[in-house]
């Protein structure tokens, strides 16, 4: 076991057992989760949904401290989408509030730990002392390198192409030939960052919800029936465990082990 997971995994438990089957050389450098199931976790439990919220908060502290011990380099968390704005409005204001505090509260722990915040995503819309707290964040922990948090704030995956698309044709140094997929994704909001090889899903829906839709191309789908609020340690682990298993070809008909 890493020297880091010591003390982090309990001795027999079935977050070691799931441990001990990973091949640390093989992990992936990208994960993205799309974190679904507050509401429903909460209706479960006769709560008001913002309960769902604040339980899935706790989730994430959890998820990012396992993919720092463990070494996973990057982390995309799906916040807010753009289709959440249909949402009441009450919600929506206790979302951002939520967000904030947890900007405040975690930005030692960032620091402390050698993380990187980067959002993605339209700022447009999101309230001025949201953005405010996002911006210094992004600024305390722009040259951390141990794990980069990429959060996901009124993102939509079309509307990333889109804006994409708008800055190629505002770049005057850019030649129509020279453009190629490699290139195009120099303009996408992950420019720099390697796509995801392995993309969680919560709540047992069998959908991709307009999430990083250039970058998953090739990503390996994992889905499981926990709600948001429910997802910890072991299930990140199973998900590594189960990524290891599978043959990744890029369209190839041998594994490219370049690709792992």
């Amino acid at each position: 076991m890493l020297e880091s997971l010591e003390g982090f995994i309990k001795p027999g438990s079935e977050e070691e057992s799931l441990v001990n089957q990973l091949d640390f050389n093989r992990l992936p450098r990208h994960v993205a989760v799309i974190m679904d199931g507050n509401g429903r976790w909460a209706k479960k439990r006769n709560r008001p949904r913002v309960e769902g919220h604040r339980a899935g908060s706790k989730s994430v502290r959890e998820i990012v401290e396992t993919c720092g011990r463990i070494g996973i380099q990057y982390l995309s968390l799906y916040a807010f989408s753009k289709e959440n704005w249909k949402r009441p409005k009450k919600e929506i204001a206790t979302l951002w509030r939520l967000l904030e505090d947890y900007l405040k509260k975690e930005d030692k722990v960032l620091v402390k730990n050698n993380f990187r915040l980067k959002v993605i995503g339209q700022k447009t819309s999101i309230p001025q002392s949201v953005i405010e707290e996002l911006e210094r964040v992004e600024a305390l922990t722009k040259n951390n390198d141990r794990l980069t948090i990429l959060l996901a704030l009124n993102y939509g995956g079309r509307s990333e192409i889109v804006d994409a698309v708008k800055r190629i044709m505002e770049d005057p140094d850019l030649k129509s030939d020279s453009l190629d997929e490699a290139k195009f994704s120099q303009y996408l909001y992950t420019a720099d960052i390697p796509d995801p090889d392995l993309l969680i899903r919560t709540s047992g829906e069998l959908r991709v919800s307009n999430f990083l839709l250039w970058q998953i191309a090739y990503s390996e789908i994992w889905i499981t029936e926990e709600l948001w609020p429910d997802f910890r340690k072991k299930h990140l682990l199973h998900a590594l465990v189960e990524f290891q298993k599978r043959e990744r070809r890029f369209g190839d008909i041998r594994p490219n082990v370049e690709h792992t």
